[in-house]
């Protein structure tokens, strides 16, 4: 879905011929992993918030479990640039420590890009229900 989606630049899959598969990762059993990089904030909330994943979404409590603390986090990458896995924790955890700032954000505490070319890149590790 997001592939074809306004703005999308790339996101992490386990497999090229099943794009379903679920990304395995270091991060325990439990974490479905959705990452991605975008052309602007706009593009990613327009994809999110205005396009057929919103019917998604909100079936999202079928599926992962609720959490306190921040699920997802987003951030600024040189364009050209595919963040690791092991990136995309360090700032979700970033986020959780220190709040949001400038290396680590949300859709509703946003930091602009302070230069350009620049892409931002979302991180969602979902706990899945059992």
């Amino acid at each position: 879905m997001s592939d074809a989606a306004p703005g999308f630049v790339w996101r992490l899959k386990e497999s090229e011929s099943d794009p379903t598969a679920t990304v395995q990762h270091e991060y325990g059993d439990h974490l479905v992993i959705n990452f991605s990089v975008w052309e602007s904030r706009e593009t990613l909330w327009n994809f999110v918030y205005k396009s057929p994943h919103m019917a998604v979404l909100r079936r999202r409590r079928e599926w992962f479990l609720r959490i306190a603390d921040p699920y997802s986090v987003m951030w600024w990458v040189p364009e050209g640039t595919i963040p690791s896995l092991a990136e995309g924790m360090e700032r979700l955890e970033r986020l959780r420590a220190e709040g949001p700032g400038p290396e680590a954000f949300t859709f509703k505490d946003f930091y602009e890009t302070t230069t350009m070319p620049r892409h931002i890149s979302s991180w969602v590790p979902s706990p899945q229900t059992t």
